[in-house]
């Protein structure tokens, strides 16, 4: 049985393959301390089962529309203009089986063989994998610790081509924590203005903010960046709903929206009827108190996190606004990030995400939504090694 070529071209995604070895490791009975998954350690909110139950209970256990029933649209469209002043139609509005799959839809129809897609370096590792399997060029910016992981209006003017079809930005950024301004999506909006440059801005960890900071909506901060661009969200990160799969697009670009449905429909068709039920209360800010303490803790552990990985000689890390990452630099020690984790995890048992996987040698992730004592612990075994290298 031959596998069609481009399938040579496809990378397995290296969180989910460390995060499959640390519980195989863990299954075998060895002391693994996993900091690669990036899945909150908490429960999903009592209210959302509720709902998922109920809708059960009352039979809602049918196909729905392939982009979603009318109630969570709705409830979608409220909790962006509540948020953050915008306003969509119900059929500018696509949920999908998580935010992973919202944006395979978005690359299948809009890029033709050989369109470029602009994507800041470190970057979430399905991105380019999912442009080159559409046949786009991924086209990487790189940034380090100097300017926390966020591009320059100059360097995205620089890397502007014909070619290029879509600018994808990441923010809170996975794995950094990074978080553009206001000011700075403004920035580069100018240098998008009298193109026809989409703008994909996958806002995930959207609830998840740090340091007093306030997150800025891509679409929101002027007309011209609102009409060009698609935003991607879903609930997987703030309301622990990562088995739910859960995701959308919201998008003023009604055409759009009408080509992402008729893909989806011959596809996988609807997101499962409980979810989209489940997902209303949590669009509509009743699981807020829930989200809220998740966030505090986070914090928590990121503060001293932070603090303890700065104590060690040859590591630093920035502290991150969003997210519950932390992308620790490690070249005084190593430059090469992949030999460093396996390392680790062979020597201490602990799991990290080698930057590597991410487009930025020199750096590991490290996930705290995990609880502070394995954290701490995890750590001080990291500290051990590099001490001892």
């Amino acid at each position: 049985m031959k596998i069609v070529n481009r399938m040579e071209n496809l990378s397995p995604s290296v969180t989910l393959a460390i995060t499959a070895l640390a519980r195989e490791l863990k299954a075998q009975g060895k002391d693994i301390l996993s900091f690669s998954a990036g899945e909150p350690d908490f429960d999903t909110p009592q209210i959302v089962k509720d709902a998922a139950i109920k809708a059960i209970n009352d039979g809602q256990t049918k196909y729905t529309a392939v982009e979603g029933i009318i109630a969570t649209k709705q409830a979608i469209i409220n909790k962006l203009k509540k948020d953050h002043g915008l306003e969509y139609k119900l059929d500018g509005i696509v949920i999908s089986n998580g935010a992973k799959h919202s944006l395979f839809n978005l690359f299948q129809v809009l890029i033709e063989k050989g369109d470029e897609v602009i994507i800041p370096a470190p970057y979430w590792v399905t991105y380019p994998e999912q442009v080159k399997f559409s046949d786009g060029i991924p086209v990487f910016i790189d940034t380090d610790d100097s300017t926390e992981f966020k591009i320059t209006a100059e360097q995205l003017k620089a890397a502007i081509t014909p070619k290029t079809k879509i600018l994808l930005l990441n923010t809170p950024s996975n794995p950094t924590g990074s978080i553009y301004s206001k000011e700075e999506l403004l920035a580069l909006g100018e240098v998008l203005k009298g193109t026809d440059i989409i703008v994909l801005s996958d806002e995930m960890y959207e609830k998840i903010i740090y340091n007093g900071k306030k997150f800025v909506a891509a679409a929101e901060v002027s007309s011209d960046m609102y009409n060009r661009t698609v935003t991607i969200n879903g609930l997987s990160k703030a309301v622990a709903m990562t088995g739910w799969r859960f995701g959308y697009i919201a998008t003023p670009n009604v055409a759009l929206a009408k080509s992402l449905t008729k893909l989806q429909g011959q596809v996988t068709s609807n997101v499962n009827t409980m979810t989209q039920y489940a997902a209303i209360p949590a669009l509509e800010g009743k699981a807020d108190k829930d989200i809220e303490m998740m966030r505090v803790e986070f914090e928590k552990r990121k503060n001293i996190a932070v603090k303890s990985f700065n104590e060690i000689k040859g590591l630093s890390t920035i502290d991150p606004d969003g997210a519950f990452y932390l992308f620790v630099n490690i070249k005084e020690v190593s430059n090469d990030s992949m030999k460093f984790c396996a390392e680790l995890l062979e020597q201490k048992g602990v799991a990290l995400v080698p930057g590597l996987a991410f487009g930025s040698e020199g750096y590991f992730r490290f996930s705290f939504a995990t609880d502070l004592a394995s954290i701490q612990e995890g750590i001080k075994r990291i500290k051990e090694f590099v001490e001892n290298k």
